[in-house]
């Protein structure tokens, strides 16, 4: 269940080349209310739990509170930056009074898409390096991985595991790596080791020095995370998040493609033994006796706050996405944020976004530690974004509401069997995006493209957010790619801003008969270049699904993606700003514009530094790094990158005392960007 399902059909490593203009949204996505307010009882819950730690009190300290061990200022030691999953720097050497003078300092290119295979087409570069001991690390979709100079991009080892690359694969893609040290400050082999989670299903450990997996971890450097999974499809089982390192423990999630059958493998968060590779514990987001169903799984990236031996867990909806007649009930803990001890794997609580999943709606952004006051006292807590445009923020103790949140009616469903939840958790703070589009809101380039889309919004079910689907159609907006995906957001702590990247994308899905499945599936044959037929074996229907649009151009008026900063101490919006822009004269996979468009489809994270800057790329239609001030969203550089850049900045000091910024420039292959192999660094012209 990673980020959005494609388009095309899964598991097959052939296919045809797309011929002719091709949509905009080439990645299908995973009314007015009346309001009650009610208790949100049901989102939160706990165990007994042992005397909390002492708060940490409030400095305005760059890194967010009670994470773990702050990274020293220069360096990047973890995917987020810090265990809390900030991306925030304190580096303020370029900042808005020189950041014109940014410029390329060195170019690395990885290789990965050679040789060619047609998994290329699915290939998405969205890692972020990592700085550890003097060392950039950064991994490939195809689950390299490069050590790098930082200050010269120069290569000093590498590691292919061998992905076979003529098998199929749900996604492909490796969003970054995780390090660990033994703490002796020892330099003998495997004292410091780089965890690879692998799109096989594999957990390696390199030695950080030389790039040699270490033998005595698992079998050869190596532990198959298919075993006791009841694994059903290879290449859909798979690791595309970066592991999360607390002590002596590496831990695991999973990614899971969707909707190929109700009883998909299990989505169990796992810990391994950093030396040994042994399991340590186990966690099954899935309760027993709940039905017959799969994942709820963790795709996305884990978070820790290390001092109070706690990891903060997003999950996934459960098998399959669309219909819910074998799981009946609320299928906690999925599309939930649970807090784990991190030593032990026990339930300390959990707060479920969304009861009884039909939307696709997982938890897919890591959920960020952050502080903020209440009644005179610091207060640690996480902030959760989701792809509904809603943001919750609770306490990182007891996992209750820090704004109130409201459980409200919404659309009951019309398939015969299903059982959607009557009520839907909304938080009263401001969303992040629109959340419904009435035919009057179509849009298109030409009035017969409005037309068109008047006329599906009118004809498709379309009450609202939360609407079921059903045989006739139903209007899913937000759509499951968000808004906010798994690139998350960033946490300004001096100024107690969240930024974050959102879209807002309109989709149909609908539940097609058994009976009628294939017969339409085969009709529906050219439709797959645009949408996705899915079997959702052992249900009463299989899927359909697609962007919602006018040939090419999506029904959902512009800005499709947006850069928005949220004061968390007040739970109100600071700013809001378009984010990339499609232009005229570039068009899009064969379609001219007759206009600019501001605002596109965005993929990625942003990074904040204490120089008061936003970097961020992201942007599906542009092939560009952006750069925004932080107290006003105005948008103060654009710098143009050799290939899509589908990732998330990082930032370090060099040991020539230089700032540099990193990304990623690869391309997204469902997505339809400019594919490339390149890592980019910025730094200020001498």
């Amino acid at each position: 269940m990673d980020e959005a399902p494609q388009v095309l059909a899964r598991r097959r490593p052939h296919r045809q080349r797309l011929r002719g203009p091709q949509p905009l949204l080439h990645l299908p996505a995973r009314g007015e209310l009346r309001e009650l307010r009610l208790p949100a009882l049901r989102a939160a819950s706990s165990l007994p739990a042992t005397a909390a730690l002492a708060l940490l009190a409030w400095r305005g300290a760059p890194a967010p509170p009670a994470s773990g061990p702050e990274p020293a200022p220069g360096d990047w030691p973890v995917y987020g930056h810090d265990a809390g999953g900030s991306r925030y720097s304190p580096l303020a050497d370029v900042n808005g009074g020189n950041v014109s003078r940014l410029e390329t300092a060195w170019t690395f290119h990885t290789g990965a898409l050679t040789p060619a295979s047609d998994l290329n087409r699915k290939a998405a570069f969205e890692a972020t390096p990592i700085l550890v001991d003097g060392t950039l690390f950064v991994s490939t979709p195809f689950s390299q991985v490069f050590a790098l100079d930082p200050v010269t991009g120069a290569p000093r080892w590498s590691f292919d595991p061998k992905v076979d690359r003529a098998r199929g694969y749900s996604e492909v893609t490796s969003r970054g790596v995780a390090a660990w040290r033994d703490g002796t400050g020892s330099t003998a082999a495997c004292s410091s080791r780089i965890f690879l989670g692998t799109i096989d299903a594999r957990l390696v450990a390199l030695d950080g020095r030389t790039g040699t997996p270490c033998a005595g971890f698992g079998r050869g450097g190596e532990v198959d995370l298919g075993q006791d999974v009841d694994l059903k499809d290879f290449g859909d089982y798979q690791l595309t998040s970066p592991p999360t390192v607390v002590g002596d423990l590496v831990i695991v999630g999973s990614s899971i493609g969707d909707n190929r059958r109700y009883d998909v493998e299990s989505g169990a968060v796992r810990a391994f033994d950093t030396r040994s590779g042994k399991l340590r514990w186990r966690w099954e987001p899935l309760r027993a006796g709940l039905g017959k169903t799969g994942a709820g799984n963790a795709w996305s990236a884990i978070t820790a706050d290390v001092a109070r031996d706690l990891v903060f867990v997003p999950t996934g909806s459960p098998s399959p996405d669309y219909y819910g007649g074998l799981r009946p009930g609320d299928d906690r803990d999925a599309n939930s944020v649970v807090a784990l001890r991190a030593s032990t794997g026990e339930r300390v609580w959990g707060f479920q976004v969304v009861h009884h999943d039909l939307w696709d709606y997982d938890v897919a952004a890591p959920p960020m530690l952050v502080s903020v006051t209440r009644d005179g006292r610091e207060v640690p807590a996480v902030a959760v974004n989701t792809k509904m445009g809603h943001f919750f923020l609770l306490d990182r103790e007891t996992g209750r509401p820090l704004f109130p949140v409201e459980e409200r009616p919404v659309p009951a469903s019309d398939i015969p069997g299903e059982a959607a939840s009557a009520t839907q958790p909304f938080p009263i703070t401001p969303a992040l995006t629109a959340q419904r589009l009435r035919p009057e809101d179509a849009w298109g380039l030409r009035p017969e493209d409005r037309e068109t889309c008047r006329r599906l919004l009118s004809t498709l079910r379309n009450e609202g957010m939360f609407t079921p689907p059903g045989v006739r159609g139903t209007v899913v907006f937000p759509g499951s790619v968000g808004g906010v995906n798994w690139g998350g957001a960033a946490w300004d702590p001096s100024r107690r801003l969240m930024i974050v990247a959102a879209d807002q994308l309109a989709w149909m899905v609908r539940l097609i008969p058994r009976e009628s499945y294939e017969s339409e599936r085969r009709s529906g044959a050219d439709n797959r270049l645009t949408g996705e037929f899915a079997r959702q074996e052992g249900t009463p229907y299989g899927m359909y699904r697609e962007s919602l649009r006018a040939g090419a151009v999506p029904c959902t008026p512009p800005p499709w993606g947006t850069l928005v900063a949220v004061d968390l101490q007040k739970g109100q919006k600071r700013w809001t700003v378009p984010l990339g822009r499609l232009r005229r004269d570039a068009g899009f996979r064969g379609v001219p514009f007759p206009i600019d468009v501001e605002g596109t489809i965005v993929m990625g994270s942003p990074l904040v530094t204490a120089g008061g800057l936003v970097f961020i790329s992201a942007t599906w239609f542009d092939d560009r790094l952006h750069v925004y001030d932080v107290e006003t969203g105005r948008l103060v550089r654009e710098i143009d990158l050799p290939a899509g850049g589908q990732a998330s900045p990082m930032t370090y000091r060099g040991r020539d005392g230089r700032q540099y910024v990193v990304i990623c420039a690869g391309g997204h292959g469902k997505a339809g960007t400019t594919p490339g192999d390149a890592v980019v660094a910025f730094a200020l012209a001498r």
